[in-house]
């Protein structure tokens, strides 16, 4: 296993543990008589500022895990193995936990700084593996 595949597994571990706070936000609202398991409904709102800032991150690693994956997935079918690579997953993965992380904590002005400084983050790391890639394939 290389740095990028195992960066590319914590990804999807990352975007499991959000569902996970997803999914015990609605048990706990259910349990603790706020709601009904039919609740839920997509498009309805339902929960608070926090709750829909949590299904915000979870959605946006769904919108990205496709773009990360793919290129990881490449570099490797491509045999394309370089510690630029290791480091690009690495600070990729830090970049995408920092964001989600950050856009739970706080919707303000600040955070939304922060969030698109990460995401940019992401995305010169994407630019790096195809450069690399590119590069060395």
């Amino acid at each position: 296993m290389t740095t990028p595949l195992w960066c590319l597994l914590g990804f999807v571990v990352w975007t499991l543990v959000l569902l996970v706070g997803i999914a015990c936000a609605r048990v706990g609202a259910v349990l603790g008589g706020r709601a009904k398991p039919g609740d839920f409904p997509s498009g309805v709102p339902h929960g608070g500022d926090r709750y829909w800032r949590l299904n915000r991150a979870h959605l946006n690693c769904l919108e990205n895990l496709p773009l990360f994956a793919s290129v990881v997935l490449v570099a490797t079918v491509a045999g394309v193995k370089m510690p630029a690579l290791d480091t690009l997953a690495r600070v990729y993965l830090g970049a995408r936990v920092g964001q989600s992380v950050t856009h739970v904590a706080s919707g303000g002005p600040a955070a939304i700084n922060v969030r698109f400084a990460f995401f940019l983050v992401q995305l010169g790391c994407v630019v790096g593996f195809l450069l690399t890639i590119w590069q060395h394939a």
